[in-house]
């Protein structure tokens, strides 16, 4: 909800996603101005910048707009001196004389709350209590009273005669600042019930009473609120508190507590927005990517979250302007020294131990130095501006973005002083490098090699963990770097390091580019090495893998072609390599057959030198070629040898060779050999985690999710490809990021209930990625499209999707070994969209078989996936054309279940016996039956999809459930009376 657009509205802050709290508001508004019925308050709780303000400032507009009188008040932390009442005083400060003539309660309550006109007069009030008095006359209802009366209850009224001493006592005193607070004369109680009373003759529309940051309350208004909630007046009135818990004093938080317990206070607490609100209302137009960084920082509060949005995209802008003024406000109050130690903890990180703050805060050694900071940190902390962490130990500033928006307003000179103190500070209490180098690349203006070879250590140590930062790191040392031949060696070595960590962190492109300029500045000529050349292959190596993950295929083949045939050549090591990389290009451009024949002297050369991870590596790119090509038997070997070679290795040794152990998990799928499969990606994943893979890391999520929802475990599975999903984003690449949303999308089939649309968009959404990409990755892609499709409602789409992705109508594209299958597929004739065989009672023609020169690959090995699903189908088929009819059902060419299939064994109803082999359900049947299909573009789909287990109904969080415990089981309706049909194997 935004009402920045309402008349008049135009400068407020947009209102967004309160709806819910405004209807509660809005319904406690009703109640009170029908009688009194409901709770006479309302104390609104949250985090600073959370939007209480504003929601009470859309309240107060709602409530005007139904014809309440609405007074706003606030309770300033820098009130006069000596002024009771003050909150409610600000509140009928806007009480023009008209108002105060149309209602006489208004009028009385204002002279009752607002300060004498001058602070060493006598007070009539206290004399005579109110100008009822002073007229001769009965004024609104109140009658005269004396300022002293014989009721104890009007002697010792509020929460300070409770605690055990008169009001305004040192026994209820709190620390100035917070509510409760000041050194204040005391007020006679029985001016509390003239204003109660005053309260109680509100206008016949009702009264609003809305005083905002509470916390900084007066005594006097703090004893009035206590009063009210105590006595609730019967009279359309609602007293609206907003305040901060943190920031609350003992006497306002113990009398607002026992309101919320007697009823009379109906709590009301903001919490974060979540990541659509603040991006569609509250900054709209940002980035995505920056959208979702932002709103992880200011972790859903919408003040925050508008002043690094501003911070961000307002680089050029005066420092602490706009939103960002509204959250640094709070430190203009502060003193030198508090200051200071804000100041020092924005620049450590907004975290630090406390004897390094104070070392970071104060310029020299000082005799009083640990208790001026321990007085500067005391007042913080009662500020609420720094908060404390184990056990004192750790302090930090109360929100994320507070160190990142007070930097900004820094000089640049007392920034860099700082980041100097912090990195002195550091080295002297011998803090690892790493946590040194953020305050050294900040301080750093000229060469200096003992602080570059800091950075760069530190880039090393941090690369697997924070590649972005590393790659920051090794540019401010780069930019340091003079530009000397004596230099040029490690300016290369540098680049070559920072051009991985930045395809590590995502920014593949820019990776790409800058390592382009390295090979060019290591042509072979007058003063190149050996070293050089080593350094010019290594970065062919990394710029064709960067290549091949933006799907330019030819740019990365002419890469290694070139390097391949260079005079001299490589060493043998890193020509293995470069072997394998070139067949990793031509596999994923579906080109395998060009590289098969260099393989095998490859890999003798590799197993001649005893090179095992050469030799693992070209095992599993023969391997997964292999079975991409449909011999099965073949890839079955390699990939054994490969295993026994892989399962030796360490996890250290392994993480250089971690797309290894990606060919080697997805072969083991393809063989079907799941349990394997399982293990070696699951090892990969921890692996990568560890050792920042993160190309490796999206793919082996991708495989582990894959056999998961094969082997029947949906729940983990959508989790593992919403991780990988994640990840592919942040990598950059197409077709990566295009397949794994299919895959995906494949999962939401079996995880969603019949008929959601969610999965089908999610595969658009994957196809659209991919665009033009004719790769493997690519093509399989929009062959998922083809499956998300349901045949029955648009057949012909589903041929066209199949006949698109195959690039003609005997689909030379596809994938060899899932040829026969998709092809048989995108032959299928399914019924028209709302007919139903069964119902019909009309025989269903089957599909003809396609002929061998129909279907070229129909000549696939026998061991081949596809070749097994294709004869499966077929082999089905024929024996359904055989069988005779059984009560009165006809044979169906295609499954009635609405996807194209290979395999698909049927399954009786729900509450129908299952009387042997025949065609599975359709039309109203069927849409009962919660089932999925398999992909006509994978050999592997019918065994896992039908054993697949389904989504429990909705409210189904019993402990035994996969939602309540975390994994998945299968899910049959109640009351069938038989078991799922075993399905065949593949």
């Amino acid at each position: 909800m935004d009402t920045s657009t309402e008349p008049g509205g135009a400068d407020r802050a947009p209102f967004v996603g309160r709806a819910r709290e405004l209807d509660f508001l809005e319904g406690l508004l009703r109640l009170r101005a029908g009688g009194p019925g409901g709770p006479p308050a309302v104390g609104v709780t949250g985090e600073p910048g959370i939007g209480k303000t504003r929601l009470l400032t859309e309240f107060a507009l709602r409530a005007r707009r139904r014809g309440a009188t609405v007074l706003c008040g606030r309770a300033a932390g820098d009130a006069p001196h000596g002024t009771p009442f003050h909150a409610f005083a600000d509140a009928v400060a806007d009480l023009d004389p008209g108002d105060r003539a149309a209602s006489p309660a208004l009028a009385v309550l204002a002279e009752l709350v607002e300060p004498p006109p001058a602070p060493g007069a006598a007070d009539p009030d206290v004399l005579h209590e109110g100008p009822a008095h002073r007229g001769g006359m009965r004024h609104g209802g109140l009658m005269d009273a004396p300022a002293v009366m014989a009721d104890p209850d009007v002697l010792h009224d509020g929460p300070a005669h409770r605690g055990g001493m008169r009001y305004g006592g040192p026994a209820d005193a709190p620390a100035p600042g917070t509510a409760g607070a000041g050194d204040v004369r005391a007020v006679p109680p029985a001016r509390v019930r003239r204003i109660a009373a005053a309260l109680a003759q509100v206008p016949a529309r009702g009264l609003v009473l809305v005083l905002d940051d509470f916390h900084h309350a007066d005594p006097a208004s703090v004893t009035l609120v206590d009063h009210l909630l105590r006595h609730p007046p019967r009279a359309p009135l609602l007293l609206v508190l907003a305040h901060r818990e943190r920031q609350t004093g003992p006497t306002l938080a113990s009398a607002l507590a026992r309101a919320t317990d007697a009823g009379s206070l109906a709590p009301l607490a903001l919490g974060p927005l979540p990541a659509d609100d603040c991006a569609e209302g509250l900054v709209p137009g940002l980035p995505p990517g920056l959208a979702r960084e932002i709103h992880a920082t200011a972790l859903g509060n919408p003040l925050y979250h508008r002043a690094l949005a501003h911070a961000r995209t307002h680089p050029g802008e005066a420092p602490g302007t706009g939103p960002v003024a509204m959250v640094l406000d709070e430190l203009a109050p502060l003193g030198a020294s508090e200051r200071a130690v804000v100041e020092a903890l924005a620049v450590l990180g907004g975290r630090a131990a406390a004897g390094l703050l104070a070392a970071v805060a104060t310029s020299a050694p000082q005799t009083d130095g640990a208790a001026g900071a321990d007085r500067a940190l005391s007042e913080l902390t009662r500020r609420d501006l720094v908060r404390s962490e184990d056990e004192g130990r750790v302090l930090v500033l109360r929100h994320p973005a507070l160190p990142e928006l007070v930097r900004d307003t820094l000089d640049p000179w007392r920034r860099r002083e700082l980041h100097r103190r912090a990195a002195d500070a550091l080295a002297r209490a011998g803090a690892p490098v790493t946590e040194r180098a953020p305050h050294l690349v900040r301080t750093a203006t000229t060469w200096d090699p003992a602080v570059a070879a800091a950075l760069v250590e530190a880039a090393e140590r941090i690369g697997a963990a924070d590649p972005a930062c590393a790659a920051h790191w090794l540019g401010a040392v780069l930019a340091l770097l003079p530009d000397t031949p004596e230099h040029l060696p490690t300016r290369r070595e540098l680049t070559l390091r920072r051009a991985e960590a930045l395809g590590s962190a995502g920014r593949v492109a820019e990776s790409r580019d800058l390592l382009h300029h390295l090979i060019d500045s290591c042509r072979p000529g007058p003063g190149g090495g050996t070293d050089t050349a080593e350094l010019r292959t290594s970065a062919v190596l990394l710029c064709a893998f960067m290549e091949r993950h933006l799907g330019r295929y030819p740019e990365a083949d002419a890469l290694l072609r070139g390097e391949l045939e260079r005079t001299p050549g490589p060493r043998p090591g890193l020509r293995t390599r470069l072997v394998v990389e070139w067949g990793c290009r031509a596999l994923f451009a579906a080109r395998y057959p060009e590289v098969r024949p260099v393989l095998a002297p490859t890999l003798a050369e590799a197993r001649r030198r005893r090179d095992d991870t050469g030799a693992a590596e070209v095992l599993t790119l023969a391997a997964l070629g292999e079975a991409y090509e449909g011999d099965i038997a073949s890839s079955r070997v390699h990939a054994a040898e490969a295993a026994a070679l892989t399962d030796a290795f360490t996890d250290g040794r392994l993480a250089d060779h971690a797309e290894s152990l990606v060919r080697l998990a997805w072969t083991e799928v393809f063989l079907e050999e799941y349990g394997t499969a399982e293990r070696h990606a699951t090892r990969g994943i921890a692996m990568a985690r560890r050792a920042g893979r993160p190309f490796a890391l999206s793919q082996l999520l991708l495989c582990s999710a894959y056999v998961h929802l094969v082997t029947g475990r949906v729940g983990t599975a959508l989790d593992q490809a919403e991780e990988s999903l994640a990840v592919a984003r942040t990598l950059g690449g197409a077709e990566l990021l295009g397949f794994s949303g299919a895959i995906r999308a494949v999962v939401l089939l079996h995880a969603r209930p019949p008929g959601d649309s969610e999965a089908l968009a999610a595969a658009e959404e994957a196809a659209a990625t991919v665009g033009t990409a004719d790769g493997w990755w690519a093509t399989q892609t929009r062959c998922l499209l083809g499956y998300a499709v349901p045949i029955g409602a648009d057949p012909h789409r589903v041929r066209e999707v199949l006949v698109r992705a195959g690039g003609d109508p005997d689909l030379s594209r596809i994938q060899p070994s899932l040829r026969p299958g998709t092809s048989n597929s995108s032959r299928a004739r399914p019924s028209p969209p709302g007919t139903s065989r069964r119902a019909s009672g009309s025989p269903a023609s089957p599909s003809p078989r396609p002929s061998r020169s129909a279907c070229p690959s129909s000549s696939a090995p026998r061991g081949a996936p596809g070749a097994r699903s294709s004869r499966a189908g077929a082999n089905r088929r024929q024996r359904q054309r055989r069988s005779p009819r059984r009560r009165g059902t006809a044979p169906a060419a295609e499954p009635s279940c609405g996807r194209p299939t290979v395999c698909c064994s049927p399954r009786p109803a729900p509450g129908r016996r299952a009387t042997g082999p025949g065609p599975p359900p359709s039309g109203a049947e069927a849409a009962g039956w919660p089932r999925r299909a398999a992909p006509a573009c994978s050999s592997n789909w019918p065994t896992g999809a039908d054993r697949c287990p389904r989504r429990p109904p909705p409210g189904d969080d019993s402990p035994s459930s996969p939602r309540a415990s975390g994994r998945s089981r299968p899910w049959w309706p109640k009351g069938s009376p038989t078991r799922p049909w075993p399905t065949a194997s593949v």
